[in-house]
C-alpha cells in the first residue's frame, strides 16, 4: 500500500498480550521456515533448499484446488522436487495464516497488526480478538479458494486475517486519528475510518479488475483480503449487538 501506519491515537489500557503473541508467532514461524538465514537445520545445497522451500509452501501454504476438491493434492510446482505427503488439507487453512513468503511480507503484515491489534483487542476483549483473528483469517481463505477454484498456487500470509481485524476496526474505533506515511515518506495524521475504508476500496477495485489469483500480475490474493474484511465488519458488529443485549462495555469484555 501508499499508506504506512506508525500510531493509533487510541489509549489503550492494558497490554495486547494476544495482538503481541501473534506477531511473536509469525516471526518465530518466519525465523523457522527455510526461506529464512536463521533456519540452519536445513540443506545447504542450492538445488535441495529450493525445494525445501518448495515443499514448505506446498505442506503449510493453503492450496485453492486441495480445499475445493478439484485435485487432492497439488503437483509440485518444479518437476525436480517430491510430490509431499501426508498434508493436512483443512489445517493448512490455519497454517496458513502464520506462513510468509519473504521478510518484506512479514512486515508489511506485522505493522499493520502492529498498530490496528492492540486497539481491537482492547475494544472487544482478548479471547473475542484471538477468534476474530481466527475466523477472519479462515474466511480469507475460503474466500480466495472459491474464488480461483482450480488454483494450484498455494496462499500464504496473515493479511486475510489482519484484513479481518481492519474490518472489525471500521466497526468498533473509526474514531481514532492514525499518524501514517503517505507514499511511504510523508508524514499525515488520518482518520481510522479514512484510512482502512480506502484500504478496502482498494483491495475490492483490485480483485474486481481480476489482479487476484496469486502467481498473477502482483501474486497478492486481493480476494482474500476483501472476504476476510467484510468477516471482520460483520463480527464487530455481532460484537456490539451481544455488548448492547447483555448490558456489558466493551472495555470489560476479556
Amino acid at each position: 500500500m501508499a499508506a504506512l501506519p506508525l500510531n493509533d491515537d487510541y489509549p489503550v489500557r492494558r497490554a495486547p498480550v494476544v495482538a503481541y503473541a501473534l506477531i511473536a508467532a509469525n516471526v518465530l514461524v518466519y525465523l523457522a521456515s527455510p526461506q529464512a538465514a536463521t533456519a540452519v537445520w536445513y540443506s545447504a545445497d542450492q538445488f535441495e533448499r529450493v525445494c525445501e522451500i518448495q515443499d514448505y509452501f506446498m505442506r503449510w501454504g493453503a492450496v485453492p484446488a486441495e480445499l475445493t476438491g478439484s485435485v487432492a493434492l497439488a503437483e509440485p510446482v518444479s518437476e525436480h522436487c517430491p510430490q509431499i505427503e501426508g498434508k493436512s488439507v483443512w489445517f493448512s487453512l490455519f497454517s496458513s495464516m502464520f506462513v510468509h513468503g519473504g521478510a518484506a511480507h512479514l512486515l508489511g503484515n506485522m505493522v499493520y497488526l502492529f498498530v490496528f491489534g492492540p486497539v481491537v483487542e482492547d475494544r472487544i476483549g482478548r479471547l473475542r480478538f484471538l477468534a476474530l483473528y481466527l475466523a477472519t483469517g479462515l474466511a480469507a481463505a475460503l474466500g480466495q479458494a472459491l474464488s480461483e477454484v482450480g488454483g494450484q498456487v498455494p496462499m500464504v500470509g496473515a493479511s486475510g486475517a489482519i484484513s479481518g481485524v481492519l474490518g472489525a476496526y471500521l466497526v468498533v474505533q473509526f474514531r481514532s486519528r492514525v499518524t501514517t506515511l503517505v507514499f511511504v515518506v510523508i508524514p499525515m495524521r488520518l482518520p481510522g475510518w479514512a484510512l482502512v475504508g480506502s484500504y478496502f476500496v482498494l483491495q475490492y477495485l483490485l480483485y474486481v479488475t481480476g489482479s487476484d489469483s496469486p502467481g498473477e500480475d502482483s501474486g497478492v490474493a486481493y480476494a482474500a483480503h476483501v472476504y476476510g474484511f467484510i468477516a471482520g465488519v460483520v463480527l464487530g458488529l455481532v460484537v456490539y449487538r451481544l455488548r448492547w443485549r447483555s448490558g456489558t462495555r466493551l472495555s470489560d469484555v476479556y
